[in-house]
């Protein structure tokens, strides 16, 4: 129970992060990725802050067996590059900069009841339900 409630406090947390930083508003990410027109560098100070988090959080980690409630602790040790990590973030990439969504902010655009976000996640269902019917093809040749 207090792994469904760290969880869910965790969740809304992150999407209230989401929606103040702007990260949820398509025309914002677009403004953000648009290198060549009217820049809007805002959103490099959210994701500057996001990396400071997240290696403070994984320097903590690093040095723990169980997280705070409790749990065994399950850091990813590999650093390879390889071709689908490549190939996998071109294509979430162009993604990203077609429709102004990833993810996480198209979640909580699809939520505050952004239209275009739910474009965004029947999209990306589709290419999850796409991408794991292909891998279970390779697996079976």
């Amino acid at each position: 129970m207090k792994q469904t409630l760290a969880a869910l406090i965790a969740g809304l947390v992150f999407g209230i992060g989401l929606i103040v930083s702007g990260m949820a508003n398509p025309e914002k990410v677009l403004g953000f990725l648009d290198l060549a027109g009217l820049w809007d560098p805002s959103l490099a100070f959210v994701m500057g802050g996001a990396i400071i988090v997240g290696l403070v959080a994984f320097s903590v980690a690093r040095r723990r067996t169980l997280s705070f409630l409790g749990l065994k602790m399950n850091i990813p040790q590999s650093n390879q590059i390889d071709k689908r990590l490549v190939v996998g973030s071109l294509v979430f990439g162009i993604g990203w900069g077609i429709a102004g969504f990833c993810p996480g902010p198209g979640l909580v655009a699809l939520g505050a009841g952004e239209g275009k976000a739910a474009v965004f996640v029947a999209s990306m269902i589709g290419g999850m339900i796409l991408f794991d019917l292909l891998e279970r093809r390779k697996k079976v040749a």
